[in-house]
């Protein structure tokens, strides 16, 4: 049985469950290019189950690793054919509207080819890292290298810290379960003392 997944991951939990290191590729690859999607959420989430043994780590690792370049290499194609004029169309489909590509775009050119490596780890410029390499004409071996090797660090630590986190996320639910009758009874005392507090400073400005 697959593990709950905490907080805002649990939604993908049906995804995950009914596809698998697919939905992993799939969600990443999507993201990659430029469309909205959870890509790092579903990184997270396939490697809580991975620590929970639901799913291979490596294979997680390596699904994700390939779908991020692939997805990078898509937009820097879109980028480097479509031309501004076609991004400038078009971007604002996937949260890159004009203003925000323009901005994007000075901040790629002054910081060269490691903004490719340290995208990876932003939201927004995430999505938007292979169409503006391929805007700002960037050298396709350069990208590749620098987009490799963010690809790289950027699954090893979410995958990594997620799966240890998924080893023990059985533990971390019976904490929860023991402790939750506590928490919820201490919750209801801070919420009657606020409502008190709140009725009596009214009650002094009304007398």
């Amino acid at each position: 049985m697959a593990p709950p997944l905490p907080g805002p991951l649990a939604h993908l939990a049906p995804l995950l469950g009914d596809y698998g290191y697919w939905a992993v590729g799939g969600v990443v690859l999507v993201e990659d290019f430029g469309a909205p999607a959870p890509g790092e959420a579903i990184l997270i989430a396939a490697g809580v189950y991975a620590g929970a043994g639901r799913l291979d780590v490596v294979t997680v690792g390596l699904t994700a690793f390939v779908a991020a370049v692939v997805g990078d290499n898509i937009g820097y194609l879109v980028g480097r054919y479509g031309g501004r004029a076609f991004v400038r169309r078009w971007g604002r489909y996937v949260f890159l509207p004009p203003k925000r590509f323009e901005a994007a775009e000075r901040f790629f050119s002054r910081h060269g080819g490691k903004i490719v490596t340290v995208a990876r780890f932003v939201e927004g410029l995430r999505q938007a890292n292979g169409i503006i390499a391929g805007t700002t004409g960037m050298r396709w071996p350069r990208f590749l290298a620098f987009n490799a090797l963010g690809a790289a660090l950027w699954v090893g630590v979410w995958v990594t810290l997620a799966y240890f986190a998924g080893m023990r996320i059985g533990a971390v639910y019976d904490e929860i379960r023991r402790y939750q009758i506590a928490v919820f009874v201490a919750l209801g005392l801070l919420a009657a003392a606020l409502i008190a507090r709140h009725l009596l400073r009214r009650g002094h400005r009304e007398d």
